[in-house]
């Protein structure tokens, strides 16, 4: 269908283009009815919290609109389009929600792709008081209900297929580079979780893998996660990637017992990530370290940092125990109809 070929010369509000799509468009309503229905049965609560914020997260490797807000005063003030719900939800959860859901459009800068848009529906959702491996089911759960909904077989994209109601394969990260990558992670930290870049680059190069100029531990350890492991992972069967080490989930609780690794989770189909959970880590003072040397590390690299929202480690004091996904609907969207890419599950692409 020409809908589908982003060469077609073709807007998508062409009447023709626009026929070829509304298939496609009509299973993504489906699927927003579903999910909204598969929510309400389980007592969640859907929110809807503002786009605008003072913060737009605090990862080094995520990238924010920004804007200028204008009070009545006529002053301005910088404000971001948040690339997440989370620190909005996480306050509510702070204010006493126990089960709270949100389907809504995030932005993201510096990402266009077949898998990637700058403005995109995220559907994010928490439990209080409620294991880790709960919300991990509840995510396998989504991607089979996506299925369902719109009657495929099995996932199919560049080459790969899922079957995504088979039971999901479950592995650690540290498990996965070594399966895949011939890297041992453990061996690249102290029992403290801290990384070592220079003991990665030599376990790298061990192994006949290229060493980039740059060697910090987190930068080759994405290196080494989207070129070799991130392939392998979802094919045949959904895979959870499980136990990322605890420098690589900034906002996930460290595992009892083992301080190297945290309790965050991705879950993956036909080497496409469909999305990033955790146990939620609520102790303040960590979680303004961690904020701190991200945005050093985005510094270094881009040259530019985001302010720290100081409501939300003031919420994070009040904030229960919890755990908590983000799901990217229009991907699950795109595998679970078949398309070849993102903007052919949009109602409306961004303009290029």
């Amino acid at each position: 269908m020409s809908s589908l070929n982003p060469a077609d010369p073709q807007p998508w509000w062409a009447p023709e283009r626009h026929a070829d799509r509304r298939p496609i468009l009509l299973a993504r309503s489906r699927f927003d009815a579903a999910v909204r229905l598969w929510l309400a049965e389980r007592d969640f609560l859907v929110v809807d919290p503002p786009g605008l914020q003072r913060s737009p997260g605090n990862e080094t490797h995520l990238h924010a609109f920004g804007t200028t807000m204008i009070g009545n005063d006529g002053l301005g003030q910088a404000m971001y389009l948040h690339t997440s719900p989370e620190f909005t939800m996480k306050k509510l959860l702070a204010a006493g929600e126990k089960r709270i859901a949100s389907l809504q459009h995030v932005w993201r800068n510096r990402e266009r792709s077949a898998l990637h848009h700058p403005e995109f529906t995220m559907l994010e959702w928490y439990r209080v008081g409620e294991a880790y491996d709960v919300i991990i089911a509840d995510t396998l759960a989504m991607i089979a209900l996506a299925a369902e909904v719109t009657g495929i077989e099995q996932f199919e994209f560049r080459g790969r297929v899922c079957d995504p109601r088979a039971a999901a394969e479950r592995v650690s990260v540290a498990d996965a580079f070594l399966a895949h990558a011939g890297i041992d992670l453990f061996a690249t930290m102290d029992n403290d979780g801290v990384p070592d870049g220079d003991a990665l680059a030599a376990q790298m190069m061990a192994v006949g893998l290229d060493v980039p100029e740059d060697r910090s531990w987190s930068y080759l350890f994405s290196r080494i996660l989207v070129e070799k492991v991130e392939p392998q992972l979802g094919n045949g069967r959904v895979t959870v990637l499980d136990r990322y080490p605890a420098c690589e989930a900034a906002l996930a609780r460290r595992v009892p017992g083992d301080r190297r690794v945290s309790e965050r989770f991705e879950v993956y189909a036909c080497g496409v990530e469909l999305a990033n959970g955790f146990g939620e880590l609520t102790d303040t003072a960590e979680q303004r370290v961690r904020f701190e040397a991200e945005m050093a590390e985005k510094a270094r690299i881009y040259g530019e940092r985001y302010p720290v929202d100081e409501d939300f480690l003031k919420a994070l004091e009040l904030m229960p125990e919890a755990s908590g996904v983000a799901l990217g609907f229009d991907r699950l969207v795109m595998l679970a109809t078949g398309a070849p890419r993102i903007e052919a599950v949009l109602w409306a692409p961004v303009a290029e």
